[in-house]
Formats: C-alpha cells, structure tokens, sequence
C-alpha cells in the first residue's frame, strides 16, 4: 500500500530524511515512533503530497502521492494543527470535503454530528485545540478515506473522546480495510492499535517490525545471585542492550530468543531469574539507546 524507498529531502542543507525506507500493508495500523526532529512529520508531509522528496520514490497504491489527484482524494491528512478557513462554519467545511472526496458520506456525517456534539455553525477556528480536532476526525471519518495519515492526531482531547475516536478509527480498518500511519509521542496508546511499529532517528528508520516481533526481540531479564553481581562469563555471553542494578536485583535489556536467554542464565544458578514483560515505551527508550539517544536524557 504504501512504499518508501531511500528518500531523501533537506532544508537549507539539512537532511530531515537521509535515506528512509518503510513499507506499510494495506489495512494495517502503523505507528511511527522517533525522538524529536528524527522526521516524522516530514515524512507524513511527503506522503500527504505537501512536500516532493529530493531523491527516493515514494508511492500509494503504486502512484506517487505529488500532485496526483486520485491519492489524495483516497488519502487524508490530519496534522497537530489543522487548518480551517478563517470565516468557515463546519458545515461549509463539510461542503467543501464534500466536494473534494468522492467517497463523502453525508449520512454518516450527521450520524457523527452526534457524538462529537459541535454546532455545524460553530467556526472551527473559534474552537479550543481540542474540539479543533474534533472537527477534523468528524470530517475525516466522513470522507472514508483509504488511507489515514496522522500526525500527532489525538493531542489536546480527553481520554473518553480518544477512545471514541479510536473506536471510530478502528471500526473503519475493520470493516474498510482503511490504513493507518499514526506518528505519536504516546507510546502507550500506540501499543494498544498498531500492528507494525517503525522507529526512526536521525532520518532513517531503526527499526521496523510487527509490533509483536518487536517486543519478542528484546526481554528484561531479572536476576539476582547469591553473594554477587552477574557472572562476567554470563554477561559476555548475553547480548546486553541496557543494564541496572537494584540492590542484588539485576536488570538487563537483552536482544535474543527468551528460551535461550533464560536457558543461558539459568546455568549459572541465580536465585531469581525471570523474564518480565516490556512496553513499547521501553522498547523505544532501549532501541534509542543503541542508536546513541541517552536513556538518561529521557527517563525523569
């Protein structure tokens, strides 16, 4: 569905996108994870058609997004600010994605009417962050996109209507087939919806996996010995990412099979050794880590 190969684009000599490449599968749901300024946005911009790529293809449904019409009537955008005409109602809005996107329900914008409960002559632009982006999933979820693009989308809305909006989101994929490509700093939420997770730095992409093979590739292993510290032999045996002690209780972030890991551990005799479950926020925070990202920047 949506394919990235080796693009590149710069401002003013500086490369938001060195050489980045992602795939994305038809009606999945993938979140694309980085620090700051790693180039999230740009990349969103790039396949919205806001930017052209300096070098690289880039494609939806095998077409590049640039300036074609029939990609951006099946794709949507939805930014951290969106944009509304100063002087429009949301009802003149909604005339106005009417007339832009061929699959535009009007039926099912008024069913939505209901649960965001926003006067249509209200002026978007009049409105908090947060209601502002309740207009701009009302009129998106209208328009019945193929493709969802969000960056930074649910900032600003409380937590009943972030579950409203994502049940709304998801229902879509579901039953549409809809695909998804959320940026978000909220690593927890994105736990709960994606099916692949891509994590960028520095323009490039880290990592890219199912969500599930991403966590299964890295463990926390929790050990303590009798009378010391983990076996030096252990440690070089073990393909540590990150390590802490607490007491006599050891912590180590390990890439590997669990089964080995364990096994590994377990000759040593330790009096604790388990794997204990990682968050994606962890799985970031750790993969950063290796990329030269300080963990201590991070963790307060």
């Amino acid at each position: 569905m949506i394919k990235v190969n080796n693009v590149t684009k710069k401002f003013d000599g500086f490369a938001a996108l060195d050489g980045l490449s992602l795939h994305v599968e038809p009606g999945s749901v993938y979140g694309l994870v980085g620090p700051n300024g790693a180039g999230k946005t740009t990349i969103m911009k790039i396949l919205a058609g806001v930017y052209r790529a300096d070098r690289g293809e880039i494609t939806i449904d095998g077409e590049s997004p640039y300036e074609n019409p029939k990609i951006k009537n099946e794709s949507l955008y939805i930014s951290d600010d969106p944009y509304f005409f100063n002087s429009y109602t949301v009802k003149d809005m909604a005339n106005l994605y009417a007339s832009v996107y061929s699959d535009w329900q009007w039926e099912r914008f008024e069913k939505l009417r209901k649960v965001f409960g926003i006067d249509i002559k209200r002026r978007p632009v009049k409105l908090s962050k947060g209601m502002k982006k309740q207009v701009a999933f009302w009129l998106a979820l209208s328009a019945r996109p193929k493709v969802l693009i969000l960056d930074e989308p649910l900032d600003g809305l409380d937590p009943v209507m972030r579950r409203s909006v994502w049940s709304l989101i998801m229902q879509d994929v579901s039953e549409r087939g809809m695909t998804v490509m959320i940026s978000s700093h909220n690593l927890r939420e994105l736990e709960d919806v994606c099916d692949h997770v891509g994590i960028m730095s520095a323009g490039k992409i880290h990592l890219e996996k199912s969500l599930d093979d991403v966590k299964g590739s890295v463990h926390k292993l929790q050990l303590a010995f009798n009378g010391g510290g983990v076996p030096e032999e252990l440690k070089a045996a073990l393909d540590i990412v990150h390590s802490e002690t607490f007491g006599s209780v050891n912590i180590l972030i390990v890439r590997g099979e669990q089964d080995e890991i364990l096994r590994m551990a377990s000759a040593y005799g330790p009096m604790i050794c388990e794997i204990l479950p990682l968050t994606l926020e962890e799985v970031f925070i750790y993969e950063m880590d290796t990329d030269g990202y300080n963990v201590k920047d991070i963790i307060i």
